[in-house]
């Protein structure tokens, strides 16, 4: 047996997916932001290490390659590297999230339309 929905019921969806989307906006803000700065944070991070590490010498006497410095400055950078990948990786959920609501929320539309149709049907 499937339950009558009214408008109202639809409204009252609505209304609460607003508020939902607000949040989820205010979330995905506030990760973008810290987002913004621990990458900053790491960038900065990394080259600082490569100026350094292009002033030294390997343990066999030659220079670092490059790709070596890369490889170093990262190791030396691991904590920055995993806040950044964490916070990729709440941006992501974040923004899936938001997707999700509209979803809802176009869901939610074509409801109330059909629903209107059909109160006008009667």
């Amino acid at each position: 047996m499937s339950e009558i929905i009214t408008p109202a019921m639809v409204e009252q969806k609505l209304r609460g997916l607003s508020k939902e989307v607000d949040e989820a906006h205010k979330v995905l803000v506030e990760v973008e932001t810290i987002y913004h700065s621990v990458k900053a944070d790491y960038e900065i991070a990394m080259a600082k290490s490569r100026i350094t590490l292009s002033t030294k010498s390997a343990p066999n006497g030659k220079n670092y390659t490059v790709g070596e410095r890369e490889d170093l400055a990262l190791v030396q950078n691991e904590e920055l590297h995993k806040d950044l990948a964490i916070i990729q990786a709440k941006i992501l959920a974040s923004r899936a999230n938001t997707n999700r609501l509209k979803m809802q929320v176009d869901i939610a539309r074509s409801v109330g339309t059909s629903v209107r149709t059909s109160m006008d049907l009667t």
